[in-house]
């Protein structure tokens, strides 16, 4: 399911990467309420009607606003025929129209991780063996998963999930 939100976030990700490549100071606030953004979308995914998730997506929906407004008051400092291309796209996003493809590989939260337990999801590049997977889980204590060849979630204590992320690191380099 895609949002019209999401393809808000998606736009206003693709501004704030054209002004950075412009030159615009852009405060570090404004980077930050972006990825808490997509954090809180895909919060509200998971289940839409319930009432946390309906408070949370306003919530975001007023940061959303709030980041919107600051880049634009940008680009129309900048350029007012590119704050014109950014209006656009952002009122054709609004009326449902979907102007850039999600990548299928996005973050998704990880579901049904045992009550008490850290949770992380790796993706590597190429598959590995699930033997070599299954030694770190065995050495650390974890609890691994399989979602695909090339995605893993890993569940534990927080401290042995820190330490097994660390033994995934060169699993990123072959």
């Amino acid at each position: 399911m895609t949002l019209p939100v999401e393809q808000t976030w998606l736009i206003l990700v693709d501004l704030l990467t054209d002004l950075k490549k412009k030159g615009v100071d852009i405060p570090i606030s404004v980077n930050k309420n972006i990825s808490l953004l997509k954090t809180s979308i895909n919060f509200y995914k998971r289940d839409t009607t319930h009432p946390d998730m309906i408070k949370e997506f306003e919530r975001s929906n007023n940061i959303l606003t709030e980041v919107q407004d600051k880049l634009l008051s940008y680009a129309e400092d900048f350029d007012e025929n590119d704050y014109k291309i950014w209006m656009d796209k952002l009122r054709r996003a609004n009326l449902g129209e979907e102007l850039y493809k999600e990548a299928d590989s996005h973050s998704k939260f990880i579901s049904n991780a045992p009550p008490g337990f850290s949770s992380a999801k790796v993706h590597l590049k190429k598959p590995i063996a699930e033997d070599r997977v299954q030694e770190i889980a065995e050495y650390n204590n974890l609890i691994i998963e399989f979602e695909d060849d090339t995605t893993v979630a890993i569940y534990g204590d927080s401290d042995n999930v820190k330490i097994g992320l660390k033994e995934f690191t060169p699993f990123f380099h072959e």
